[in-house]
């Protein structure tokens, strides 16, 4: 057992230096300001909801299809709300990190945004046509910017997200392949 604080040292240490490395790579206005407007985007999903729900409005002949997405979104958001109720890391506190945008809660894995923004990438891939991968990393990449997650943080939050949505996705077929009563 006594290995197991000092691998978790090392992984925070990791995480720390990581973090540190972005923010010192990472430091334009025109940057900063880039992750700040995708993190007010992300801000309780709220960009991936809305663009859901315009889908859900617009396109009627693919509306369950964007109400499972939607759905997706929706869910991992709440997911990753409840983990950092249990979680209970504290956001990066260090004084070499700079702190960037102010954040609803002190929680900080998994990342809200990127959980939210991986399950509205791949839920929204299939019907928007166009790449959405390049936001999971550029969301991810915007939390460090902005100095309010680590990178375990974004990296747990797109597994989460990834997760979300398949489980989603795969409770919604189950649901369309039953018989009727």
């Amino acid at each position: 057992m006594s290995g197991q604080p000092r691998a978790l040292e090392r992984v925070a240490a990791a995480d720390l230096a990581v973090l540190r490395a972005v923010q010192s790579a990472v430091r334009s206005r025109t940057a900063v300001a880039a992750a700040t407007g995708l993190s007010h985007a992300g801000e309780h999903a709220a960009a991936w909801i809305a663009v859901g729900s315009a889908g859900f409005a617009l396109d009627r002949r693919r509306r369950r299809e964007w109400a499972v997405a939607t759905t997706a979104v929706v869910a991992a958001h709440g997911a990753s709300v409840v983990l950092k109720r249990v979680a209970r890391r504290h956001r990066p506190l260090e004084h070499t990190v700079s702190v960037r945008v102010a954040t609803p809660s002190r929680w900080s894995m998994p990342s809200s945004h990127a959980t939210s923004t991986t399950a509205a990438a791949i839920a929204f891939a299939p019907l928007l046509g166009v790449p959405t991968w390049p936001l999971v990393p550029a969301m991810a990449l915007s939390r460090l910017v902005l100095g309010v997650h680590y990178p375990s943080d974004v990296t747990a939050g797109a597994l989460l997200g990834a997760a979300t949505t398949a489980v989603v996705r795969g409770g919604a077929a189950r649901l369309s392949t039953r018989p009727a009563p």
